[in-house]
């Protein structure tokens, strides 16, 4: 039974690992005994977490500066990678967030959106998943297995106020894992699979004036959410990794296609 939870040795490429969900994840991977391969721009960035993971395993990590809504800096990884390691066993797709010109303020209507910073918000959230599964599943299918997860969100499920391209971007997020998870197992074998996680309310840099006060109190929306949240409480970013292991290892080796919710019971409650 062990066997199947084992992420030894396994190497796992993730984009958006610096950040505060990412890192989590990177860091539980290696102390699992995985290698990570860390995707990103910020080269700096990237270099400082490649220093903490490899304090915790020295070598397991290695690190690459690349967009990954650029096609052919991404085909230039896959010949990389092809080369230099035995296996890529799994992707997650980390790369996303919000900006603030795509958010709408409480005194803004649809008709004050900024346009341009929508569609930056679609583009890394949507194609930044859509584009680096494509190209890096290459490399499954060569090899015959793999395990891609993709991140999912609350605003994918039901309407939430304010984050349109980020909810319109997250719901592609969703039929993409659908419709990719259905084109690998029927044209590629059962081994290649494809699921996404869709976190509920977790803070990190890009929510936490949005939801906490500079004093540690909830703002109106952090309150509105903990409401609506049956565990009243956000989510601890340590509390993804289990889903995360069960996804790359073998003991979910009949799950692809499927979006699981972590999220306190938020998605499950009407409010009422």
């Amino acid at each position: 039974m062990n066997e199947q939870f084992s992420l030894l040795n396994r190497t796992y490429a993730l984009s958006g690992g610096t950040g505060i969900l990412g890192g989590s994840i990177a860091e539980y991977l290696v102390n699992q005994g995985a290698k990570v391969i860390l995707l990103g721009r910020a080269l700096e960035k990237l270099e400082s977490k490649q220093k903490v993971l490899n304090q915790i395993a020295a070598n397991s990590t290695t690190i690459f500066k690349v967009d990954v809504l650029s096609e052919t800096e991404l085909f230039r990884l896959k010949e990389i990678i092809s080369t230099s390691y035995d296996t890529l066993d799994g992707l997650i797709n980390l790369a996303g967030g919000n900006i603030p010109g795509a958010t709408l303020r409480p005194d803004q209507t649809i008709h004050d959106i900024a346009m341009s910073d929508t569609q930056k918000v679609v583009d890394i959230n949507l194609f930044g998943t859509v584009l680096p599964s494509i190209v890096l599943s290459g490399i499954m299918v060569k090899q015959g297995k793999g395990s891609i997860i993709n991140i999912s969100s609350m605003a994918a499920k039901q309407s939430i106020s304010r984050v349109l391209g980020y909810s319109m971007a997250k719901a592609g997020v969703d039929i993409f894992t659908k419709w990719m998870a259905q084109e690998l197992a029927t044209k590629h074998g059962d081994k290649i699979r494809v699921n996404a996680i869709a976190p509920g309310f977790f803070i990190g840099n890009q929510n936490r004036k949005l939801l906490i006060n500079e004093d540690g109190s909830l703002t109106e929306r952090g309150q509105l959410i903990i409401n609506n949240t049956p565990m009243k409480r956000f989510g601890d970013v340590m509390e993804l990794n289990g889903m995360v292991h069960y996804l790359l290892s073998d003991a979910s080796s009949f799950v692809t296609g499927s979006i699981f919710d972590l999220d306190g019971g938020f998605n499950s409650f009407s409010g009422v």
